[in-house]
């Protein structure tokens, strides 16, 4: 990178958050999954829960760490976005990689500043997270089946999303908010849940189209549809633990099941194409709205 380059890389840098990291999508998910995930470790305790500056703290330290592991992962993919996607931004030379390690170190920084001023802990356990997104990047270098066969490596990589999970969770639990017990478990497979369904989701199709990484191409269209129904199912469940003995509102995200049931059914009726995307979003973003309402109204 060249000093006389050096003013434009922030709007290099812009233009490749606005279209490999939309912020209606990844801010609004970042979002959602802090609000429900607290919100719900705090209701189901039987306390009152307002969003206050910590939460405003985790919001931006989880989305900021969404950020720094989609830069990662544009740089560990690059070698096959050469053959399969040769459009995207590290392949045409509308970013280098110096720049998107620059705006790690950057990001990295920014986490740590916000959560030290909170407690240690909280920037160890968000560090934690960006730290085994690193550690992947060197496994899938040394490992290549990792990259190559999709089951194994959302065995390797989903651990990322269950630290940030951790990192809400335990921040709560180390300023006091909450003490960690079952609930906390249930809560984490929730959440668990509500992502690996969408994952799933996105990477089902009764047709593998070339370059693509499906897990339905692993398990086949049938099995993989199963799965990712289960998850939502799973979703539901820990629902059910962790509300049910509140009333008839509690249950109220459970309504949310109705959209993977639709997606199950349209997906295995169809027999051709790929799971129907929308509703899997849709399930994602009703849960988790549903989750975070439900934690203002209980009293």
């Amino acid at each position: 990178m060249t000093t006389l380059a050096a003013p434009h890389v922030p709007a290099r840098l812009g233009r490749f958050v606005l279209r490999m990291f939309r912020p209606q999508i990844y801010v609004t998910y970042g979002l959602l999954w802090v609000l429900a995930l607290e919100g719900t470790a705090v209701a189901a305790t039987g306390t009152v829960w307002r969003p206050d500056g910590a939460t405003a703290i985790r919001v931006v330290s989880v989305v900021l760490a969404l950020l720094f592991l989609r830069m990662l992962d544009e740089q560990k993919d690059l070698a096959h976005d050469r053959v399969h996607h040769p459009d995207r931004p590290l392949v045409t030379g509308a970013i280098t990689a110096g720049e998107l390690r620059g705006a790690m170190v950057v990001i990295t920084v920014l986490v740590t500043a916000l959560n030290a001023a909170r407690s240690a802990a909280d920037a160890l356990l968000i560090l934690a997270a960006l730290g085994y997104g690193l550690f992947l990047a060197l496994l899938e270098r040394l490992f290549p089946a990792v990259a190559d066969r999709p089951l194994l490596g959302l065995a390797v990589t989903y651990p990322v999303q269950l630290l940030l999970s951790v990192y809400i969770y335990g921040s709560l639990a180390t300023a006091g908010t909450v003490t960690a017990d079952w609930r906390g478990a249930a809560l984490l497979a929730l959440c668990a849940c509500v992502f690996l369904h969408f994952e799933f989701a996105r990477k089902t199709a009764w047709e593998a189209p070339p370059g693509a990484r499906l897990y339905s191409a692993e398990l086949g269209p049938g099995r993989a549809a199963a799965v990712t129904a289960g998850f939502a199912a799973g979703a539901v469940v820990c629902e059910i633990l962790l509300f049910a003995p509140r009333g008839p509102l509690a249950l109220l995200p459970c309504l949310a099941a109705v959209l993977p049931a639709h997606g199950t059914r349209r997906f295995l009726a169809a027999g051709r194409g790929a799971w129907p995307l929308p509703v899997a979003i849709a399930f994602v973003v009703f849960t988790y709205l549903a989750l975070t309402v439900l934690a203002v109204l209980l009293p």
